[in-house]
């Protein structure tokens, strides 16, 4: 990591803070694909570091938001944002370090019964006041009244257009466009109410702190229907039987749950298929195609 960027942090750290700060180096964190990662300490305190380009200032600042708004609920633990800034070529966002731990046998419980609590944090309208990002991709919270609307638009259409951007059209963008227009079907008199969403929720995004308490992080914030979230931690790799059982016994699940999982799913694996390539494409073609079934 560059001196002068360790500089530029540390001294943002001491503005942000009052107190004086100066890094004796860096340490590497293992992260996600998209940023550079790692921690700086002086001794005394310890701050986690994200890094990306200078383009990336304003999706630190909408993960920012993401992380005070979940705060705001006083329901679970995010990392504290402690500042965000820009030097040269690297744009940065400095976060509170949370030492992790393994957990007991109860934290999935633990972390069912306060990712409810979230959930009834409620607004006005789905979407929320500021447009954030899911990965890398633009992630579209124009608020709307109603819900379908709000996840044809803003999230399954926006998807299938940066596919076709990217070359993925044919039987993917026909399956898409009718299922696009089935959409109602898969609510029936389901309603759903805007609940405050992590938004990004599979298990990589979560942990458990030393004292065996739930942490989530990376967000993906805005406000929707609690199912999208809970689907997520269906996907890749999924969470423990006991965490399920924990959420539904807090707040029971419709019973159309079942079947929509997959549609909101398939807004990740659309993410994925624009992010990382075609090995996702078959994957969504099975979830159109198993959705396109309960529409009949």
């Amino acid at each position: 990591m560059p001196t002068p960027l360790i500089a530029a942090i540390s001294d943002a750290i001491a503005a942000a803070t009052g107190t004086p700060f100066a890094a004796r180096g860096s340490q590497a964190v293992a992260g996600g694909c998209i940023n550079e990662t790692f921690s700086l300490e002086d001794g005394r305190r310890r701050y986690f570091v994200k890094t990306n380009a200078v383009a990336g200032l304003s999706m630190f600042e909408a993960e920012a938001a993401g992380l005070e708004e979940i705060a705001a609920s006083r329901t679970i633990r995010v990392p504290r944002p402690i500042c965000l800034g820009s030097h040269g070529r690297h744009a940065f966002l400095v976060l509170e370090h949370i030492a992790m731990g393994p957990g007991d046998a109860v934290s999935p419980e633990r972390l069912a019964r306060q990712l409810a609590h979230m959930h009834q944090t409620q607004w006005t309208a789905f979407g929320w006041r500021r447009d954030n990002t899911i990965g890398r991709t633009p992630q579209l919270n124009t608020p709307t009244s109603d819900w379908t609307t709000f996840w044809r638009d803003r999230r399954l259409g926006y998807q299938l257009a940066l596919a076709a951007d990217n070359g993925y059209g044919g039987e993917l963008q026909r399956s898409g466009e009718r299922l696009l227009a089935a959409l109602p079907a898969l609510f029936g008199g389901y309603r759903p109410q805007p609940a405050l969403l992590h938004g990004d929720l599979w298990h990589g995004n979560c942990a458990m702190d030393a004292d065996g308490e739930p942490v989530i992080f990376d967000p993906a914030v805005y406000y929707g229907d609690r199912e999208a979230d809970i689907a997520m931690t269906e996907l890749f790799g999924g969470f423990p039987p006991r965490f399920y059982a924990a959420y539904r016994e807090a707040l029971p699940l419709d019973p159309g749950y079942g079947t929509r999982k997959t549609l909101y799913n398939l807004y990740h694996v659309l993410n994925h298929l624009n992010l990382f390539g075609g090995g996702y494409l078959g994957q969504a073609r099975r979830m159109l195609d198993q959705l396109l079934s309960e529409c009949r």
